[in-house]
C-alpha cells in the first residue's frame, strides 16, 4: 500500500451516514413497520447503533426478543422496505459540502463510487436523487448474491470495473464496519466524524485518517497526506 495518499486514483464512499444523513427517514420506517406489528416504536436515537450491517439486522436489532423468529423476521423486512419507499427522502439530505466534495475529485479525475449494505435499488435511488445520475462512476449497493461489507468482495468488483489497483482506492466510511472493509479489501481507509458511529470506533477498526468535514476530506485527497 502507497506510503500516503498522494498516489490514489479512486475514492469510493458509504451511503448511509457519509453521503446523506438518512438516520430520521430509517427510524420511520422501521417504527411504521413496528405500528403495524402492535410492538412499541424504538427511540431514534438507537439507530446509529441499528443501522450499518444491512436491512436484515437493522430490523432484527429493532423487533422485540420475543417476536424475532425467522418467518417474523422475513415479514418484517419487506414491511419496512415498503414503507422506506414511500419516505426514504422526507427529511434525508447529504451532509454539507459533499456534493460538491463528489463532484470535484471527478473533476480532477479520480474514479469515484459508492458501496453501501443499503439494497441496491435504493442505493441507487438515493445516489441519482441526492447527487445525479451522473455522480458516480460505480454505484453498489447490497445484492443477495454478493457477501455484504466487510467483506471485500465489492470492493475488488467495483476496483476492477474502474480498472483501478485496489490499493490506489481510498473507501470513506462513518462506522467500523466500513474501516474493516477497507482493511479486508486493502484500500485506505478514511473516516468521517460527522457520522452514525463515534471517532473511537472508526479508529479501533482501522481508520488512518479522520476528517471532520467534506472539504477536510477534499484536502486530504488533494494533499496526499
Amino acid at each position: 500500500m502507497p506510503d500516503s495518499f498522494a498516489s490514489l486514483q479512486a475514492v469510493i464512499f458509504d451511503l448511509d451516514g457519509t453521503l446523506i444523513d438518512s438516520l430520521a427517514d430509517l427510524a420511520e420506517a422501521v417504527n411504521r413497520m413496528l405500528d403495524d406489528r402492535g410492538c412499541p416504536r424504538r427511540d431514534p436515537g438507537l439507530f446509529n447503533e441499528f443501522v450499518g450491517d444491512g436491512v436484515r439486522q437493522l430490523v432484527l436489532r429493532a423487533l422485540p426478543d420475543e417476536v424475532r423468529d425467522e418467518a417474523t423476521v422475513e415479514a418484517c423486512v419487506a414491511e419496512y422496505l415498503a414503507h422506506y419507499q414511500d419516505l426514504w427522502h422526507d427529511k434525508t439530505q447529504p451532509y454539507p459540502g459533499i456534493v460538491d466534495a463528489v463532484s470535484g475529485f471527478r473533476a480532477r479525475g479520480l474514479k469515484v463510487g459508492v458501496i453501501s449494505n443499503k439494497p441496491h435499488a435504493f442505493t441507487v435511488l438515493c445516489c441519482d436523487h441526492f447527487f445525479g445520475r451522473e455522480a458516480f462512476d460505480g454505484v453498489l449497493g447490497q445484492r443477495p448474491e454478493v457477501p455484504r461489507k466487510p467483506d471485500p468482495a465489492a470492493a475488488v468488483e467495483l476496483s476492477t470495473r474502474f480498472g483501478v489497483d485496489i490499493s490506489r482506492c481510498a473507501y470513506v466510511g462513518d462506522s467500523g464496519v466500513d474501516m474493516k472493509f477497507g482493511v479486508n479489501s486493502g484500500m485506505h481507509r478514511i473516516g468521517v466524524r460527522w457520522g452514525f458511529r463515534s471517532e473511537q470506533e472508526l479508529l479501533d477498526c482501522g481508520a488512518e485518517k479522520l476528517v471532520s468535514t467534506a472539504e477536510e476530506l477534499v484536502h486530504l485527497v488533494a494533499d496526499g497526506s
